[in-house]
């Protein structure tokens, strides 16, 4: 493949410091050598602007929502040239805000694509439903027209996607972090929903492919969107909100890589690695190898 590194150095929707060095530690964690020795052509493309967290008083229920909003124009702009240039997008985040921006990207270009949302949270409130006012929790309201307006409507078509063309793999609702506005929410949708429990009774592999066979007969191309909190904390704890009961380090890797692999795929976005939790690095190189991994 043609890949495209694009960072996106943003803790802006996110609650703490921390994510805005994530693309730092993973291209240091050797991010694009992985991929090249993977036999892949590789094209860095640069970071967009670098954003950080700070409290919002002035907008308590959409704190930093025109730094977000900021980051996801850079973000766009650099996904829709990656894809004219004929790359496949590998974005480094940076918090989960960001693929509000990358979906904009690319349905200015591939207007039937679908999303796989890798993640153990549903990101379904809205900043009237919202107890923190923090966007990352609301990406896919966003994504699919609600919430904040200059959001919602960032591409040239909304909302962004429909519902029906968008599946969540990994939603761990026994976290405690999925609230029941969002389960109300996701009772009355058309948005597929692949648990941590179906994955277990399954096995990933199975359910993995059963995803991508919900969005594949509907679209041309799926983006996947990689939040590692998906990952049980005991593997991967540098995270701004650690998930119990999730995926293995195991079952995410090999989740992945069938999506990869998937003749459908455009591009993928991992997200919320927080570099401060991380201090000799080693985290930052086991993620590395787990992206790597799946493109082998």
């Amino acid at each position: 493949m043609k890949l495209a590194i694009i960072g996106a150095p943003s803790s802006a929707g996110a609650r703490a410091l921390g994510q805005e060095k994530g693309p730092a530690s993973l291209r240091e964690a050797k991010l694009i050598e992985g991929l090249r020795e993977a036999g892949h052509e590789v094209k860095d493309y640069g970071d967009t602007e670098f954003f950080h967290f700070a409290p919002d008083l002035q907008n308590p229920k959409a704190q930093n929502k025109h730094s977000v909003l900021k980051v996801c124009r850079f973000v766009a702009d650099k996904v829709e040239r990656a894809l004219r240039d004929g790359f496949h997008p590998i974005l480094v985040g940076g918090d989960c805000t960001i693929a509000i921006g990358s979906l904009t990207g690319i349905v200015n270009v591939f207007p039937n694509i679908g999303l796989l949302y890798f993640d153990a949270d549903a990101d379904l409130n809205t900043p009237e439903t919202t107890t923190t006012g923090i966007l990352d929790g609301m990406v896919m309201a966003h994504v699919i027209g609600n919430g904040v307006k200059e959001l919602s409507h960032l591409a040239k078509r909304y909302p962004i996607l429909r519902e029906e063309n968008i599946a969540i793999f990994g939603l761990n609702r026994e976290s405690g972090y999925v609230d029941p506005v969002e389960i109300e929410f996701l009772e009355n949708s058309p948005i597929a929903q692949f648990s941590v429990k179906a994955i277990r009774d399954s096995g990933v592999e199975s359910v993995a492919r059963e995803a991508l066979r919900t969005l594949e007969s509907k679209v041309d191309r799926i983006f996947v969107h990689f939040d590692i909190d998906v990952i049980t904390a005991d593997d991967m704890p540098a995270v701004d909100v650690p998930h119990s009961n999730g995926l293995t380090y195991d079952e995410a890797a090999r989740a992945l890589k069938i999506f990869v692999k998937s003749d459908h795929f455009i591009g993928i976005e991992v997200t919320e690695f927080n570099a401060d939790k991380d201090p000799d690095k080693q985290l930052a190189t086991r993620l590395s190898e787990l992206v790597t991994s799946a493109f082998r």
